[in-house]
């Protein structure tokens, strides 16, 4: 998973809670245009200090998984799929 997939990721949670980008800032201790930046894959690099705040205020998580030798995950196959 890139920076980019995660900061959908983040922008689709952010919206869900109802929350705007200035709340969810003000709330992990990053700037507006942090939130801003990731959110539209402008943000490159981010570090994980700062990622892992955000993810926090959300309540999500990161996790680590063997590398799945080129198969498609189950993400994959759902956007395949049209799901």
């Amino acid at each position: 998973m890139d920076l980019e997939t995660i900061g959908k990721k983040i922008a689709e949670r952010r919206r869900q809670d109802d929350l705007t980008q200035t709340q969810l800032a003000n709330r992990a201790r990053v700037s507006r245009a942090t939130i801003t930046a990731l959110e539209t894959g402008v943000q490159r690099e981010l570090g994980f200090n700062k990622i892992m705040c955000i993810l926090a205020v959300l309540k999500l998580d990161l996790h680590l998984t063997e590398e799945n030798a080129g198969r498609p995950t189950l993400e994959d196959l759902q956007r395949e799929g049209g799901q």
